[in-house]
Formats: structure tokens, C-alpha cells, sequence
């Protein structure tokens, strides 16, 4: 076939796609321009923007206001990429030695954040009669803290930089690698495998966080000469597809994408990771956008009353307890009462895994009122807990003055009272000798 008959053929159909093409360019840009919006209200009353990205993507999604369809697939995938880059972007924050300093530290506060948050989850499904499968499932669901959220929300407030934020990183990366295990458990155990099966598939999430370990730990200066670039340009790519192959294979290898990428930012240190987080930095931002707005449309309004009730008692309980694992991680770290609060509050948004964890038992078929659960769950704390750490600090700054007003009043001295009869005290009474002649 000749050049001129190809062009001929396939005209048809690219003035077809370019149709489609055009309505996803037009609802691509809607989305972009109401998150530019939404994200300078945020600044104009200097509130995190997390919470307004959620609500967008209700009302962009299925049962919304404005329902979107054509670029459905484009924002799946960036709300991935979203995904990955924050979790890049948080491992760049440590080496690789010190996150194995970490997890040894982190050990008992991990454990205690695995007990406390998991528990209601586990109770909750038991009692509503769903089985031990969904069980496991929940427990999932309300033990997991958003390392993408927290992550943003710590960026925005400026507390990566406090005394604090080596104790919540190190709780985060606890869960990421807790899920990097019990994810492949989980899915075992909704497809009904067996113990030689379920053993198998964990084995192969653990012998590769080990390799990506290993890699970062004793070769990190290979993978740092093979990205550095002489450009700008080159490091950027180089970066992000980098990343993006890593979190893909450990994808592959049934270990989370996140958890890749993670160990990938691990493995860069120095100026390197220091410039290739300043150029990844508005394409974290962008994509962590896109991941919120994702969230939202993928959740149904008309599924969330009916297990609005369940969702928010959940809620309530995981508020906090996810506050009081931060408070003893940060008490632990000798962090002082304001720290602790920024620390507890900082773990209470759900998001990302949790809805992972809900996907993977809904399409078992296991109970379909978990889903809307998860979703509705996570909504309300993925919207409070921004709110609640914006919060942390002025209401124990108000405590505290409180605290001290009541400690003044006690020790202050009682004011003395005469209670001698009047005329008949001898304070100012001229002395005998000073009467006598």
C-alpha cells in the first residue's frame, strides 16, 4: 500500500479520534483550571487544598454535578503517577542507611500502630456478621495511613523540617512495608489460595524489597552515576522514567508501585537528589492533584448514606487512635506536646492503599457494602484530617495557655485576711513601755 492510500485510509479515523480527542483536551483543562482555582481559594484562606481536590472529583464523577467520561483513563493513570512521584519526592528525605535506622527504631511504635489502627476494622466487620475474609480486608482499610496525603499535608504546613517528622516518616514507611507484605496475603486470601500459594506470592514480595534494599544500601553510587545527566532536560527524564520502571516492575512482582518508588528515592542522595526533587517538584504537585481528583470520582455520592453511620463511628475511632500513635512515636522521640499533636494529627488521613484494599475485596465479590464503606471512611478522613492538622497547634497552643493561667492560679499566694475584732487589735497599741513614766 502506497503512502498516498494509507493517508487516504486513515483519514476517517483520525478525524474521528480527533473529535474525541478534542473532548478530552476540553475536559482535561476544565479539571486542570477548577483545581487552579480551588487551589488559590486554598491559599487565599490559607487552608490545605486536599480536602476542595476531593469534593472536585465528586462532582466531576459518576452521580455528580458535572459527570466526566472521555478522560477517565488519562486521570486513572495519573493519579498513579501522582502516587509514585510523592512517595519518590518522601524518599528523598532519607538515605538509605538511615532508613534502616529508622525501621529499628520504629519497630515498637510500628507493631503498636499495626495492633491499635487495624482492631476496629477487624471488630467492625465481625459484628456487622461479614466473615473473616472481610475482616482482613477492614482491618486493612482502617489501619493504613495515606503516605500521600500526609506527605502533601506536612509539605504544606512546613513540618518535614520539625523534630516530629522522623517519627511519622518512619511509622509511614513501616505501613508501606507492612502493605508491601500484606498485600500479596490479602489476595491470596480473597481468592481462596492455598498456604503453599499465599507463601509463595509473599516470598516474592519480601526477596524483592530485599534486592531494591540491597541495591540501595551497598551500590547506591551506581544507580546515582547512572542518572546523573549534564542538563537539566536529560535529569529530568532520566528521573522520572527511572522511577516509573521501578514502581512498574515492583508492581509486577506484587509489591506496591509506591513502595518502588520509595526505595527509589532512597537510593539517590546528596546534590542529585536535591536537584532532581527541586525539577520533580511542580509534576508531583500537578499529578498529586490529579490523584485526589481521582479519588473523588471514583467514589458514587448515592452509595454513601446508607453506610454513612458505620463510616463515620470508624472514623471517630480512627481519629484517635492514629492520634495516639503519633503522640506515643513523637512522645518516644522526646517531642514535645505540640510535636505530638502535629504528629497524631498527621496520621489520620486514609487514602490511596485503602481504597486499593477496598477495590481488591469488592472485585471478590466478598460483601458489596465494602466498598461504599471504604469509600465513604475515607472520604471523611482523608477531608478531616487536613483540617485537623492545620488545627494542631493553635488548639495546643490554647490548651497550653490554659494549662499555665491554671498552674499560675495555684501558685499564686493566698491574700491575708484580719479576722481579730475591730478595736481590739494590738498591732498599732503603744507598748507598756513607751506609756510608762
Amino acid at each position: 500500500m502506497s503512502l498516498t492510500s494509507s493517508w487516504h485510509a486513515s483519514g476517517p479515523v483520525l478525524a474521528g479520534g480527533s473529535q474525541e480527542a478534542a473532548v478530552q483536551l476540553i475536559e482535561l483543562g476544565a479539571i486542570i483550571l477548577a483545581l487552579g482555582l480551588l487551589g488559590a481559594v486554598a491559599v487565599r484562606f490559607s487552608v490545605s487544598a486536599i480536602p476542595l481536590y476531593l469534593v472536585a472529583g465528586l462532582a466531576f464523577g459518576d452521580g455528580g454535578l458535572l459527570p466526566l467520561g472521555a478522560s477517565e483513563n488519562f486521570v486513572a493513570i495519573g493519579a498513579e503517577v501522582g502516587v509514585i512521584l510523592l512517595l519518590f519526592t518522601l524518599g528523598l528525605e532519607y538515605t538509605a542507611g538511615e532508613l534502616v535506622g529508622t525501621l529499628r527504631t520504629s519497630a515498637v511504635p510500628g507493631l503498636v500502630d499495626l495492633v491499635v489502627n487495624a482492631a476496629p476494622g477487624v471488630v467492625a466487620a465481625l459484628l456487622l456478621g461479614w466473615g473473616p475474609v472481610a475482616a482482613v480486608a477492614l482491618g486493612g482499610i482502617t489501619y493504613v495511613t495515606s503516605s500521600g496525603i500526609t506527605a502533601k499535608v506536612m509539605g504544606d504546613l512546613g513540618w518535614l523540617g520539625n523534630r516530629e517528622a522522623p517519627a511519622v516518616l518512619s511509622i509511614l514507611v513501616f505501613e508501606d512495608l507492612t502493605m508491601a507484605a500484606y498485600l500479596p496475603i490479602l489476595t491470596a486470601v480473597l481468592a481462596g489460595a492455598g498456604l503453599a500459594a499465599g507463601a509463595t506470592t509473599l516470598a516474592i514480595a519480601a526477596a524483592t524489597i530485599t534486592v531494591i534494599l540491597l541495591v540501595a544500601l551497598r551500590h547506591g553510587q551506581w544507580v546515582e552515576r547512572f542518572i546523573a545527566s549534564p542538563t537539566d532536560e536529560v535529569l529530568l527524564l532520566k528521573v522520572l522514567g527511572f522511577t516509573l520502571l521501578v514502581a512498574g516492575v515492583a508492581q509486577q512482582l506484587q509489591v506496591s508501585a509506591a513502595v518502588g518508588a520509595f526505595l527509589v528515592g532512597i537510593a539517590l542522595s546528596g546534590p542529585l537528589a536535591h536537584t532532581a526533587r527541586e525539577l520533580l517538584s511542580p509534576l508531583r504537585d500537578l499529578f498529586a492533584a490529579v490523584f485526589f481528583v481521582f479519588f473523588g470520582l471514583n467514589t458514587d455520592p448515592s452509595a454513601l448514606p446508607p453506610v454513612l453511620g458505620v463510616a463515620a463511628l470508624l472514623a471517630v475511632v480512627g481519629v484517635a487512635s492514629k492520634f495516639a500513635t503519633g503522640w506515643y512515636a513523637a512522645r518516644r522521640a522526646g517531642v514535645s506536646a505540640t510535636g505530638r499533636a502535629r504528629a497524631g494529627t498527621a496520621l489520620v488521613p486514609r487514602g490511596e492503599f485503602n481504597i486499593v484494599i477496598a477495590g481488591l475485596a469488592v472485585s471478590a465479590g466478598i460483601n458489596p457494602k465494602l466498598g461504599p464503606l471504604a469509600a465513604a471512611y475515607v472520604l471523611i478522613l482523608a477531608i478531616a484530617g487536613p483540617l485537623l492538622a492545620r488545627a494542631a497547634e493553635p488548639l495546643t497552643r490554647v490548651l497550653r495557655e490554659g494549662r499555665d493561667r491554671r498552674a499560675a492560679r495555684r501558685a499564686a499566694p493566698e491574700p491575708q485576711t484580719d479576722d481579730a475584732p475591730q478595736g481590739d487589735s494590738t498591732e498599732f497599741a503603744p507598748s507598756s513601755d513607751l506609756t510608762s513614766p
